[in-house]
């Protein structure tokens, strides 16, 4: 009877590690634009509908930025996205590509459709897609890019 260790290792041969430094830089980045976005939208946007006007609240800086704060925001979690589509990530290889591949087309196709439905009396109501208001188009199309940056590594 061979001897088995009971070592334990997160690393595949075939697949290569579980994670990897970029595979961490990814989901930080992911997160911080979810935070970016959260904070801007519940803590320093004025809000359009007080009377009298609201002033920004929080760090003025944000304060100051207004609607680019979006583009903050899912700017880095589109970057953390394209980060996790590279070979050394577990997105970034094997049925991962496929995974992270569909996802996308499918968030961003959700994206647009929700916006399309949600468009006219309930956009208001609707957190973060009343703020972008036509710009939740480019969010949609966004997500579809990334989802085609993944296309391109699957074998």
């Amino acid at each position: 009877m061979a001897k088995s260790t009971a070592k334990q290792s997160f690393v595949d041969p075939d697949r290569g590690p579980l994670f990897s430094v970029r595979s961490i830089i990814a989901v930080v980045l992911m997160l911080v634009g979810i935070a970016w976005i959260i904070f801007y939208y519940a803590a320093v946007r004025a809000d359009p509908t007080a009377i009298p006007a609201d002033k920004p609240g929080g760090p003025s800086f944000m304060g100051d930025m207004e609607k680019w704060n979006y583009v903050v925001g899912f700017g880095l979690f589109f970057l953390g996205l394209l980060i996790s589509a590279h070979p050394s990530t577990p997105l970034g290889r094997g049925r991962g590509v496929v995974v992270g591949m569909l996802s996308c087309f499918i968030l961003g196709l959700l994206w647009i459709c929700t916006f399309y439905v949600l468009s006219g009396d309930n956009l208001p109501k609707v957190a973060i897609f009343n703020d972008l208001d036509q710009w939740n188009l480019v969010v949609g199309i966004a997500f579809m890019a990334v989802g085609f940056s993944f296309a391109t590594r699957w074998e």
